[in-house]
């Protein structure tokens, strides 16, 4: 348990970062989901607009620290070449 009270703070501070973080990551997740169920449904043109709405998500969670930029970069790559590869 924290003892001063800059410990305590700082306790109070990482749970308040750790649940806009697992907020953040929710919502990326989310938007992938959407473009995962697009793909697996064979709808291209659905794949690509999910995407569209999926990429500036992992972005933004990868610029506020909740995934590493490569993690993102990979993640839309890889989306990216699972609906070129549909058409």
């Amino acid at each position: 348990m924290a003892n001063t009270r800059s410990a305590k703070k700082m306790v109070r501070k990482i749970a308040r970062r750790t649940e806009v973080n697992t907020a953040r990551r929710s919502r990326m997740r989310r938007f992938i989901r959407k473009v995962e169920e697009a793909i697996a449904s064979g709808d291209q043109k659905a794949a690509a607009e999910a995407f569209k709405q999926a990429q500036p998500e992992i972005m933004r969670a990868s610029q506020k620290g909740v995934l590493h930029k490569n993690t993102s970069a990979r993640k839309i790559s890889r989306l990216s070449s699972r609906i070129k590869a549909m058409g």
